[in-house]
Formats: structure tokens, sequence, C-alpha cells
């Protein structure tokens, strides 16, 4: 019979939570599956609260953006687009075209909630209709908020679409606020869809892969669903205290499927270990929560900590994130320590049930025969680098930083219109919109607000900016100015050069805030701001320059701070912080080279924009950093664990990374295949996102921890474990208690060659 382990003694916070779900298996698991409920149901019940308009934006396009949410009633803005089909002759001078103008006109006018139907045949409308005479434009507005113009704007679509219908010859198309957000919202929706279906089974397929049985593969499926799941229901009613983005959940998916899984899998590779190691079942379950529990604790308050880091980027959308991405670490941080001890008590026998022909018994066999091995090609490349460790550190950290190049060159922008997807029928009218008439969907809006914007003052001075835009180059005719009833607020619409996001359009919006509009606001004798698409954008990229070195060191000093605390060592967070930045960093040399560069356009189906979206970096430090810890801690974990029982520094080492070996394996191929999923999404946005996280769980869980962590502990030997003597004060959160005793082993178990005595530091 074997003895007691000491992990039953163990005092840590995650032995004592092992210890009572193991005896308290009902109440741990029906809790746990009670709380997931109870938290769907009330966020079912009180509703998701997405921010408003005026919630977002940054700089001077917020305030002019508030000053006109505050002018203006809720209404929605629609253009209809009728256009000479092919290189013939007709314009719009022609009957026929006339006609179809008309019909226009008369199908969506009296139609609900719309008003100011403007023909281009109107008076004072010649701007509507194009240079070259073949295109036209019949604008509309639609009153009502954001859900009510989504269900006007249906009846609006319905008409155009029979105009277009009899008038074939002719296309006839529409786009605009409520009918694009309609079309994207489906199409995103559709995304979002396909990525939630296939994350699920292809999770499963690999953890089946991974352990040969049903039953122990979808254990940890089964805690990252329901993490997810609890989490999105504790959203609800926090959206009523902060307005949360819409695509919290798809962020709340990706994180939690990943730490979910992650989590599950440190506890129940421990546990078989464990058994295999001769350990009685529940002795095995008392060391896996003495040791990998503990390592689940400090892994996940190190990723909350990294997620606080979203809350310093001064933006609503980054918080919202930020908020969704620490509940649900926190979450399935929770039910990893006390829901896993209390599905593996017991004999745990019921694990292997649903086994895979030949694979269940090759993996059993497997566990059995290599518990300190670490597989062939582990030990290959482990072997290798601890034989030459100083170049296969050059080597490595050579790689990382040719891969992390093109940062030099990174451009950050608001990918803006031209990140939707061509294929939708509303982007195919935009496109030939902005073909005919340049930069009049995307214009440059300058608002003032005084007391009588019709006043002489004004109205001269509103001529003079039409006259000085223009004058520029930068603008084309004609520039639409529009008053508010109460006759307080005034837009200029100003249709600039350019796509909205790139060099032209940013030109123009400089030459507008720094010459022209100075001299409007200096004549006007009130304050103008500049908004739009090239403004909003501009704005927002300024706001992330400005905050990524609050947000970096954040997130690094208090990673410092816990490492520190966790392992007792300055080398151990310092050498963490390095080899994170390095993986951060070849990830952004690879999303700069595949999506600014281009040179991924044919094999991820997607036209460069010349740049990279401006809310991606700081977004993937953030996340990478977080789930990049959790490799980290639980590998130095073991390390430190094989230390303190007696081994030298080098074995310590090799045994840390070849008994995690797997389980780092199986974890970084899920994040990889959940990952790449959104790569395949058909939003560029989400393209980048999905590539740069692959990328980097990939790097990081090779060159990283299997090539540069080992070199470079191994080169600093016990000065890893150096901490000052004016440190020895701070407290210790783990990794001082005495480590699980070796059961009774086989022989085939080799002990632990122990270490000469430490030597003194300074």
């Amino acid at each position: 019979m074997t003895p007691p382990s000491s992990a039953h003694s163990s005092r840590s916070v995650a032995a004592r939570i092992g210890r009572w779900s193991t005896r308290h298996r009902t109440t741990a698991i029906v809790g746990w599956l009670a709380f997931v409920l109870v938290a769907l149901v009330i966020g079912s019940a009180v509703g998701t609260v997405n921010p408003s308009n005026d919630d977002g934006g940054h700089g001077d396009s917020a305030k002019a953006d508030r000053i006109l949410n505050a002018a203006y009633p809720d209404r929605a803005s629609e253009t209809v687009l009728v256009q000479a089909r092919g290189h013939g002759t007709t314009t719009a001078r022609d009957p026929r075209f006339r006609a179809a103008v008309d019909d226009v006109v008369r199908g969506v006018s009296g139609k609900p909630g719309v008003v100011e139907v403007a023909s281009p045949y109107a008076k004072g409308n010649g701007g509507q209709i194009s240079a070259d005479g073949r295109s036209a434009l019949v604008s509309l507005k639609i009153n009502g908020d954001s859900t009510l113009t989504a269900k006007r704007v249906d009846a609006v679509e319905q008409a155009v679409q029979d105009a277009a219908t009899r008038h074939p010859s002719l296309f006839v198309g529409q786009f605009g606020d409520a009918s694009a957000d309609k079309a994207l919202s489906a199409s995103f929706g559709k995304d979002f869809q396909q990525a939630g279906l296939l994350s699920v089974p292809v999770t499963l397929i690999i953890l089946v892969l991974t352990f040969g049985a049903l039953i122990a593969a979808g254990v940890p499926l089964l805690l990252g669903v329901t993490a997810v799941v609890g989490t999105i229901g504790l959203l609800g009613p926090i959206s009523h205290l902060f307005a949360l983005d819409e695509f919290i959940n798809e962020i709340v998916l990706l994180v939690g499927l990943a730490v979910g899984v992650d989590y599950s899998l440190f506890y129940l590779r421990r546990e078989r270990e464990e058994k295999a190691r001769g350990h009685a079942p529940r002795d095995a379950v008392a060391i896996a929560a003495a040791t990998s529990g503990r390592a689940v604790l400090i892994s996940g308050v190190t990723v909350m900590v990294a997620m606080a880091g979203m809350m310093f980027a001064g933006d609503a959308t980054f918080t919202a994130l930020g908020i969704g991405a620490i509940l649900v670490v926190f979450v399935a941080m929770i039910g990893s320590v006390t829901v896993i001890p209390a599905l593996l008590s017991g004999s745990g026998k019921w694990l292997e049930r649903g086994r895979v022909p030949f694979l269940g018994k090759r993996m059993a066999a497997a566990r059995s025969r290599d518990i300190d091995s670490g597989g062939r090609v582990w030990n290959a490349v482990l072997d290798r680098v601890l034989r030459r460790p100083v170049v296969a550190a050059v080597l490595a950290a050579g790689l990382l930083l040719v891969m992390a190049l093109p940062v030099l060159h990174m451009h950050t922008a608001d990918s803006g219109t031209d990140a939707l997807p061509r294929d939708l029928a509303v982007m195919k009218v935009y496109d030939k919109m902005q073909s005919a008439f340049p930069g009049g969907e995307i214009p440059a809006e300058v608002v003032i607000k005084a007391k009588d914007v019709t006043s002489p003052r004004i109205t001269a001075a509103v001529k003079q900016l039409e006259a000085d835009a223009i004058a520029t180059g930068r603008v084309k005719a004609p520039v639409d100015v529009s008053v508010s009833a109460d006759k307080t607020v005034l837009s200029a619409s100003l249709p600039i050069a350019g796509t909205g996001t790139d060099a032209a359009s940013n030109d123009a919006l400089a030459v507008l805030r720094d010459d022209v509009v100075p001299k409007f606001a200096e004549r006007a004798q009130t304050k103008a701001y500049v908004t739009g698409m090239t403004a909003g954008s501009k704005d927002f990229n300024d706001l992330m320059k400005s905050r990524w070195p609050i947000v970096f060191g954040f997130v690094l000093s208090l990673a410092f701070v816990l490492l520190l605390l966790t392992f007792r060592s300055v080398v151990i967070p310092l050498k963490a912080i390095v080899l994170n930045l390095l993986s951060v960093g070849a990830a952004y040399g690879v999303l700069t080279w595949v999506f600014q560069d281009g040179h991924g356009e044919s094999l991820l189906g997607f036209e460069s924009t010349g740049s990279v979206t401006s809310w991606l970096p700081m977004f993937l430090f953030v996340i990478l950093f977080g789930l990049s810890m959790d490799y980290h801690v639980f590998i130095l974990s073991r390390i430190r664990e094989a230390f303190d029982r007696g081994m030298k520094t080098e074995d310590a080492v090799a045994y840390g990374i070849r008994t995690t070996a797997g389980t780092v394996t199986s974890a970084a191929i899920v994040m990889v295949a959940v990952f790449g999923i959104f790569a395949t999404l058909s939003y560029l946005d989400f393209k980048m996102m999905g590539v740069g996280l692959a990328t980097a769980i990939l790097i990081d869980a090779t060159i990283v921890r299997a090539v540069l962590l080992p070199a470079t502990m191994k080169l600093l030997g016990d000065w890893n474990w150096y901490l000052p003597r004016w440190l020895e004060w701070l407290p210790s959160v783990g990794h001082h208690e005495l480590a699980p005793a070796p059961a009774p082993a086989p022989a085939r178990i080799p002990e632990p060659a122990h270490r000469e005595p430490e030597p003194v530091f300074p």
C-alpha cells in the first residue's frame, strides 16, 4: 500500500481546495453546474447592454460626434445608386435612366420612417450626378434608433430591389447606415457561428488524440465550455454597470476555451502521471492539487494581471474586453481547482471509458513507459539544446529577431471599410459609389456649435470653408452642409481623397485640421471639430500610441512582481519577460509581413490595406503575454519542484521540460487550432487576430519553451534562483513547501541526481 503523500499535509490554498473537493464531490460538481445554469438564466433575463454612440471615439472626432448625436434625432442615412451598365452611352439625361431614378424615389417615399428623399434631378442636387454622367444617387433618411431602423430598412431595400428588377438594363443598388449594419451583422454572426461550431469539435479531436479516450478528452472541453457559458451569463448584469462591446462573447470564447483546456490538462496529466508512478488514486489527486493546482492559481492570477492591462488603454472597447477576459480566466481557474479534483477523486477509472480502438491502449502504454522521458521528439531536441546551450540560445534568439524585423516598418491604421468582406452586396454597391463619387461615402465632417449657425458671419465662413477645402486639391465637390432644426449645430461634409484610412486621406485630414479648419473657426468665431472615418481612425491610432507604454509597463511590472514572489528569484521573472517579448515581437513581425506587406493574400484570401489594424498590437500583447505565462509558470513550477527535491539545476530543467512536454504540446495544438479558425473568417481584422495569436502560441510553445528556456537556464545554472539578500523579506506564494515525495516507484523511474550545496550569492 502506498504511504500517504506529503501532498495530504500541504497547507497551500490549492491543496486545501483540492482536499475539500475530493471530500465533497457531489457538492463541488453540482455546485459548479448550478452556478453555470443560474448565471446563464440571469444573463439571458437582464440582457446585455452595448455601448451607445456617445461611448466611443477619442479626441476632436469624439467631441464632434457627441455634438452631432445630441443635435440630430436618431436616424440612418441611406443612398441608392443608379448606374449605367458596361461601357455604353447611357447617361443620366436618358429617359430610361430618369425613369429608373423616379421609380426609386416613388418606391422609397412614404415607407415607414423615411424622410428627406432627395432626387438627383431636384434643384441644387447636381452633385448627386457623377462627373461622367453615368451614375446618380438618391439619398434619404430613416428615422429611429439602430434597432428601429434595422427593421424599417427592410421595406426600403425591397422597394430598391423591385426597381432594380423593373430596370434590368441599369444597375440599382443601396448602401447606408442601416443596410450596411444589417448585412455586416449577418455576415459577422455567420462567421462567429462558424468559429464557435468548429472550435469545439476541433478541440475535442485533439484531446481525444492526446488522451486516447473520449471521456478523458471531454473533461477539459467541458470545463472550457462551461466556463465560457457561465462568464457570458455573468456579463449580462455587469453590462448594466459598464456597457460591453458586442464582440466580447467572441473574445470570451477564445480566452475561456484556451485557459479552460490548459488548466484541465495541467491537472489531468499530473494526476495520471502520479498514478503511473504507483500512487493510489486519492494520493495522485492530492499531489496534482498541491502542485498543478498551485500552478493553475499562480498562472491564473498572472494571466488576469496581464488582461487588466487593457483597462489602461483609455478606450471603452478595451475596458470591456479586459473585463470579459479577466472574468473568464477567473471562472476557469476556480472551476479547475474545484471541479477537476472532484471528478478525479475515487478510482478515476471512469475516465478511461470510451477508449479509441488501438489509440487508447497505445496512449496508456506510452504513459507508463515515458513518465519522465517526454517522448522521442522532445528528448531529441532537449538533448541537443542542453549539450550546446550557447549555440541553441544564439540560433533561437537570432531566428526570433529575424522574424521580428518587419516590425521596424509596421504601420498601424484603422482598416475601415477595406477590412470588410467584398463579396457582400452592400460592399459591391459601396465600391461602385466610391468609384463614381470618390470620397462621397467617407467624408470628413466639420462640425460647429453656436447660438445661430445661420447667421451672416457663419454663412460667409462656411462658403469660404468650401472654397478653401476644394482649393487644396484634396477635397472634391460637392460639399454638403446640414443644419440642425434648432439652428445651433452645423455640419459640412467634405469628400476627401483616398480610401478613408490610406496616406491620401490622412494627408487631406492633416491639411484640414492644420490649415483650413482653424481659419474657418477664426472666421466663424467658434470652435470647429473634424470627424469622420479618417479623423476617428487618426485619433484612435494616436491614443494607442500614447497608451502603449502605460499598458506595457503595467503588465510587465506586475508580472515581474508575481513571478518574483512565486519563485523567489529576480532572474526568473526578468528572463520570462525577455522571452515573452521575443515571442510577441516575432508574432508582430509575421503579422506585418503577411498582412501589411501582403505576402499571405492568396493563401488567406484577402487584399492588403498596407497596414496592421490599430487596435491589434496592444490587444495581441496583452492576450499573448497572459497565455504564454500559462506555459511558463507550469514548466517553471515543475523545474522548481525538482530543484527543491535535490536535483541539480541542469537536471531539474531537463526533468521539468520533459515531464511537461506532452501537456504543453497538447495545449498549444488546441490553441493554435482554435485561433487558426479565426484566420478563415471573412473580416480582415479577425484574420489578423487569428494569425497573430496562432503564430505567437506556436513560436512560444516550440522555439521559446523547447530551446531558449532550457538553454538559458542551463547557462545561468544556480544563478536562476538568485535573490538578493535585501529582498529575502519578501513573502512567498509557493514553492517553499516540501514538494510531494515520490511514491515507492518501480525501478524504471530514475532517482534525481542531488546537487552540490548552493553557492552563497552576494
